[in-house]
């Protein structure tokens, strides 16, 4: 990180931000095209958790290359003065390995965990929702954190 001074090396501090981020865009490569999508998300011991439907441009790209790259952010604020602007944030950065989760109870555990993201209480989940429904589970290879004006 070029910027030394505004590094968040802390751990706990790193998951704060994505406990409290609404939105996690993860970013996919194809053919050395980038693609990024924002995503409702739910996270425990190091990995992230999407919902998914059963097809779409992000499948096919996670079945050709299972590097991904993700970011969340918070605490944006503009900050102007006479002379210059900037921004107030937190943020953090990471990659991991992406697969299909296939595992029925598994499943249904990573839709909790991202319902009590939202603050939604989980539910039983009928098995038509599981049949339509693809979870995808990036394991956090890499993390950094950033934070500019706190």
């Amino acid at each position: 990180m070029r910027r030394k001074d505004r590094e968040i090396s802390d751990l706990g501090e790193m998951e704060s931000i994505i406990r409290r981020a609404d939105i996690c865009r993860l970013a996919f490569c194809d053919r050395g095209i980038p693609y990024v999508v924002p995503l409702c998300f739910g996270y425990r011991r190091g990995a992230i958790y999407f919902h998914s439907a059963r097809e779409g441009r992000k499948l096919d790209m996670l079945r050709n290359n299972s590097l991904v790259c993700f970011e969340m952010d918070l605490d944006q604020e503009l900050i102007r003065s006479i002379d210059r602007c900037s921004m107030r944030y937190r943020s953090v950065i990471g990659s991991g390995l992406a697969r299909i989760v296939e595992e029925r109870d598994v499943m249904a555990e990573a839709l909790d965990l991202i319902m009590r993201h939202y603050r939604q209480e989980p539910f039983i989940y009928s098995e038509e929702t599981l049949e339509s429904t693809v979870i995808i589970k990036v394991e956090i290879e890499e993390l950094t954190g950033k934070a500019c004006g706190y």
